[in-house]
């Protein structure tokens, strides 16, 4: 058990409250004796400390438990009902919006299909995705993962072409949503939350300084340093779809900052099914090529030799692209994920981590995503609860009265 930690009693409280409410969240439903053993605390310091919690709302009692013959008692968990946040994810065709309390308990889930413009301004689409998850209470916070980043420089969306996000490029991005939907937003850009949900449940679990890589129609990262998302100055740490790889073209090449040149040229989904058309491999898109290839290349013969030598070339190129980055970043981990590295499974992962040998990163770990399900909700949503519990924890603990805690 940690040492107690010394300070004044309003500071002794909010450190208390805060810590009780995290066990609660991970171990509840308790009774006092379980959480005064749990928290270190004095049994009526507990007890204190459980009145102020259900008089602020944050705890409610969840009936009782039988203990000893004859004996019985109260049990008590977070208010599931203290706040709500939802996570959205944005892309070209759709909105996935997902609602949870702050337990993290889900509470409502929607797709739409992404409107267009003409169907009403940002705020109004946004908000009738939000509301066809029946969010059960008022939001607390949103978070919303969008393909590009938020300039904080500028306020605004960049990184991402009026075509890729139609009607996102308005003055103070943020600001604006917050306003219209009158609920504090966050919009982060959806590889960093694929990252931190890695991070906090996935395959970088436990790796302080990892790059994911995201590979689908385009290519997109997200670097995690010191256990920290790195965003960069303007915003767009990890925007490596156009960053110039030997064997492509460049942006002096390629028609201008979003021409057809760079990493993504190379080793994009589009790129990635031509390369593999070359080797007698086809699909009806990239993903069903990447697939198609795996399957071949299981087999023998000469379709098998040139499926597997078609695989190669794609690791061949992914691997450059990250070799590039590592010599910069040097992490300890890549994470591989998107809809090409999962038609690729384990044997693109094996294959790109060989290549990464040859190019002289020997000690570089490469594994596959293990975050289940949409892994851009599930990052928007694990921030979206970290910031409302920092939130609503953090008023409870500094708006308790000073005698409660005496």
């Amino acid at each position: 058990m940690k040492p107690p930690v010394h300070g004044t009693p309003r500071l002794m409280r909010a450190i208390n409250d805060r810590a009780a409410l995290r066990i609660l969240l991970e171990k509840g439903p308790l009774t006092r004796p379980e959480l005064s053993e749990l928290t270190g605390l004095s049994k009526p310091t507990a007890f204190q400390l459980l009145a102020r919690l259900q008089e602020a709302g944050l705890v409610v009692s969840d009936g009782v438990r039988a203990g000893q013959p004859g004996r019985t008692a109260e049990v008590y968990r977070v208010n599931a009902a203290a706040a709500y946040v939802a996570a959205l994810d944005v892309t070209p065709e759709r909105i996935d919006v997902q609602v949870a309390d702050i337990t993290g308990a889900v509470a409502g889930e929607a797709r739409c299909p992404a409107p267009s413009p003409a169907d009403g301004d940002l705020t109004a689409r946004l908000r009738a995705a939000v509301e066809a998850a029946r969010p059960p209470g008022p939001l607390h916070r949103v978070v919303i993962g969008v393909q590009g980043a938020v300039d904080p420089t500028t306020g605004r969306l960049d990184y991402a072409t009026a075509e890729d996000m139609p009607g996102w490029q308005i003055p103070d991005l943020v600001p604006t949503l917050t306003a219209g939907l009158g609920v504090t937003v966050d919009v982060e850009n959806d590889v960093n939350l694929v990252a931190l949900a890695e991070q906090a449940r996935g395959a970088a679990a436990g790796c302080p300084d990892f790059v994911l890589l995201w590979a689908g129609e385009g290519l997109g990262a997200a670097l995690v340093i010191g256990g920290r998302l790195h965003r960069g100055f303007f915003g767009g740490a990890g925007e490596i779809g156009y960053m110039p790889i030997p064997g492509a073209a460049t942006a002096r090449d390629g028609g201008g900052r979003f021409g057809h040149h760079g990493y993504q040229a190379l080793a994009g989904g589009p790129a990635v099914q031509d390369l593999l058309r070359s080797y007698g491999v086809h699909g009806a898109d990239f993903h069903e090529s990447v697939a198609a290839a795996v399957r071949l290349a299981g087999g023998t013969g000469r379709a098998a030799e040139e499926a597997a030598a078609g695989l190669r070339t794609v690791a061949a190129r992914i691997a450059l692209g990250l070799a590039t980055i590592a010599s910069v970043v040097d992490p300890g981990l890549v994470v591989l994920a998107g809809s090409l590295v999962s038609a690729g499974g384990e044997r693109l992962r094996d294959l790109v981590e060989r290549e990464l040998r040859v190019l002289d990163a020997e000690r570089l770990r490469v594994l596959l995503s293990a975050v289940e399900g949409n892994p851009v909700l599930v990052g928007a949503m694990d921030l979206a609860l970290a910031r409302v519990r920092d939130e609503v924890f953090g008023h409870a603990a500094r708006d308790a009265p000073a005698a409660a805690g005496r």
